[in-house]
């Protein structure tokens, strides 16, 4: 920042310089007015003196003598003057001029210096700020001029920086309070293009942040009813609050969704926010509340109904014909037998959807388990004339509960049987890949429905409820299968064409995680 300093310095001394220089010139063109007046005063004493010497001294000369002889003198004595004078002159003023010049530039460069230098570290620390370095202060010094200036300027950082570090801790607080609010929330422009996304909202949708973040939100496959939701807040620009469901990766979720537009300064729209409460768990609970009684006491009521119908018709006489008696007795037990196994069912359920469930894990074969299983469902397959194939070129160790895993294959492979017709076949696969071993049950049953397949899970739920019912099933089973699935801290899914058939896919972790152990 010198270079106002030396601007100034060289102005200064520029115009300086050309004062000197027009004096000189000035005092030279009047040098030779000078001289001839002080010539013409010389030359008149000197003819005095002359004359008078001559007369002193009689010395007899014409007067035309006379007069060229002063004549003569005077301009000899007027040119020789003037040459050295003229010399002697310009002499002293070039070495004043030098002198005075250097003088002067030495001075004022130090007055000058000390003028700028103040003014040079402002415009530094100025030039700092601007570059977003608030820490940069001015040198304050009482006994300079600038001292208002500079503490003005330091003022003004130290303000700066306040409200950058103020600002920085309100963006890190809200990032922190986004990135880990338990709703997932999501941010959209004006254009329909995705601004903010946080940790949950990831997570539950199984997206990269590098696949959402300024992509239009219709084109990274929300589902149809978030879309719609979304459409609704843009184009009525009002807050909107809605509870849908969603399917997501094969299950159903409930989203209690807020959306509100964004107002900035001046009433600017800026665009949405879309914050997302899952409610899922409360829903299910809600719906298990009002279901249970109503589900129970359904499942309950047709073989109570059974027994107790027979029961009175054979207490009304009907004991005496034997045939009858040994028909309605085996009824009886039948009834009895599937209010017991729905009875264990729910016992079941309700242990390991119970908070601390655990499951013994080891290290064990998959191979085993399927053979196990498929020994216990061979009475029940035989019945329906169905067959198996099984599918297994080696067998895969996995960190699991055998009994367990062995229950696991057992409800699948039941499950195929009940929804197959006669005389088709169940497939058991047994597969592998880095990460996981992987069980395949395949039927070519009656299939399932798109829509249903997030649903089948759930208690109760039965894709064609006559059939499954008359099978004497207990509407439980795939649930448990689930709940037992998650317990090994594996995965579960689905692939299923109405009139074709249903693949179950259980894949059972080949080594310990941290959450395992």
């Amino acid at each position: 920042m010198k270079s106002m300093s030396n601007r100034l310095f060289l102005t200064f001394m520029l115009s300086l310089g050309t004062i000197l220089a027009v004096l000189m010139i000035v005092i030279g063109q009047l040098f030779p007015v000078y001289v001839e007046q002080y010539n013409e005063r010389s030359s008149t004493f000197s003819q005095e003196a002359m004359e008078k010497i001559i007369d002193e001294r009689q010395i007899s000369l014409s007067e035309e003598d006379k007069n060229a002889l002063l004549t003569a003198q005077t301009i000899d004595m007027k040119d020789s003057l003037l040459s050295y004078v003229r010399a002697r002159l310009y002499g002293v003023l070039a070495i004043l001029f030098t002198i005075t010049l250097i003088l002067i530039a030495v001075v004022s460069r130090y007055m000058i210096r000390n003028f700028t230098a103040p003014i040079d570290n402002v415009t530094e620390t100025a030039l700092e700020l601007a570059k977003g370095n608030y820490r940069a202060r001015a040198h304050e010094n009482e006994h300079e001029r600038m001292m208002p200036l500079s503490h003005s300027i330091n003022i003004l950082a130290r303000n700066l920086q306040d409200i950058t570090t103020i600002r920085e801790v309100e963006e890190e607080r809200l990032k922190t309070l986004i990135e880990n609010m338990g709703s997932s929330l999501m941010m959209i422009g004006r254009e329909g293009n995705i601004s903010i996304v946080n940790r949950v909202f990831l997570e539950r949708f199984g997206m990269q942040l590098e696949h959402v973040q300024g992509k239009v939100f219709r084109t990274i496959g929300l589902p149809k009813t978030l879309e719609q939701f979304i459409d609704h807040v843009f184009l009525t620009e009002m807050p909107y609050r809605q509870q849908i469901k969603m399917e997501v990766q094969q299950e159903l979720y409930n989203k209690e969704v807020y959306g509100a537009p964004v107002i900035g300064d001046h009433g600017r729209w800026l665009g949405v926010v879309i914050v997302m409460h899952d409610i899922t768990e409360l829903v299910r609970l809600e719906q298990i509340r009002k279901d249970f009684v109503a589900n129970v006491s359904h499942e309950l009521r047709t073989p109570i109904t059974s027994i107790k119908g027979f029961s009175e018709t054979l207490l009304d006489g009907a004991y005496k014909d034997e045939k009858m008696l040994l028909s309605f007795l085996e009824i009886m037990h039948k009834e009895s037998n599937r209010l017991q196994m729905l009875i264990q069912d729910l016992l079941e359920l309700s242990k390991i959807e119970q908070h601390g469930f655990t499951v013994n894990i080891m290290p064990m074969g998959l191979q085993d388990a399927l053979i196990r299983g498929a020994e216990l469902t061979g009475p029940r397959l035989d019945e329906k004339n169905m067959s198996f194939h099984v599918d297994i070129a080696r067998d895969v160790e996995v960190m699991g509960d055998a009994n367990r895993v062995i229950q696991i294959v057992t409800n699948l492979i039941t499950n195929a049987i009940t929804y197959s017709p006669e005389n088709t076949t169940v497939t058991i696969r047994l597969k592998e890949d880095d990460t996981y071993g992987i069980i395949e049950i395949e039927d070519e049953g009656i299939g399932i429905e798109k829509h249903e397949i997030a649903r089948v899970f759930e208690r109760f739920y039965r894709v064609d409820r006559a059939r499954s019912r008359n099978s004497g099933g207990t509407g439980l089973g795939l649930a448990i299968v689930k709940h037992l699935v998650e317990a090994h801290h594996g995965r579960i899914q689905v692939e299923s064409s109405v009139g074709v058939g249903t693949k179950m896919i259980v894949m059972i972790p080949k080594k310990l995680t941290n959450s395992l152990q």
